[in-house]
């Protein structure tokens, strides 16, 4: 598996990157103070990326993730725009992961401050909006869906109506976040 690192942004040589552990939280500490953080942030949907398939649902690495690449991207979505910050400056994913965390948080900590800014707090994640050359992927039909890679069609189309119920427009959701869902289910039923 590989990671999905954003189009654009550029990679640490392999050489370059930092030795030795910067922090001192563990892989699922830091892994569950980013969760909570990106609750509290209260994106429309969110999802990580690491090298190798033994991640949560959510795309946040298992303690036991030990990817030949040790990067990490947190992709999000919020008010319809999408973000996506990434890491690979360390050789240890949980250093990664945890310099992702901190930027998340320090950044959310910014907006309640009570300055006025030209845009938001997170306009340095903004991804491009795919008008240009640059796209943003969505996430695997199946996380959309929260199924398995495999689910039968029975599973996916119950999923997509469990889905709907929260991501559309009329319940709460966003337009965007609907669009994904339906190409996740026609991607599902599709393949």
């Amino acid at each position: 598996m590989t990671i999905d690192w954003p189009q654009g942004f550029e990679r640490t040589p392999e050489r370059e990157r930092h030795r030795g552990s910067r922090f001192k939280a563990s892989l699922g500490k830091t892994t569950s103070d980013l969760a909570t953080e990106m609750d509290r942030l209260d994106p429309e949907d969110w999802r990580a990326s690491i090298g190798n398939t033994h991640t949560k649902s959510n795309g946040l690495p298992l303690q036991n993730a030990n990817p030949d690449d040790p990067g990490f991207v947190l992709r999000w979505t919020k008010d319809g725009e999408q973000f996506a910050v990434a890491c690979d400056a360390y050789r240890d994913l949980r250093d990664n992961v945890r310099e992702v965390y901190l930027w998340v948080h320090e950044t959310r900590m910014r907006g309640q401050r009570e300055v006025a800014t030209g845009s938001s707090e997170f306009a340095a994640a903004r991804l491009p909006s795919g008008e240009g050359d640059a796209t943003v992927a969505d996430p695997p039909p199946h996380e959309v869906l929260d199924v398995a890679p495999d689910a039968p069609e029975n599973v996916v189309k119950a999923a997509y109506r469990q889905k709907t119920k929260e991501m559309h427009p009329d319940h709460g959701g966003t337009e965007a976040a609907f669009k994904r869902l339906n190409r996740a289910k026609e991607a599902m039923l599709d393949g």
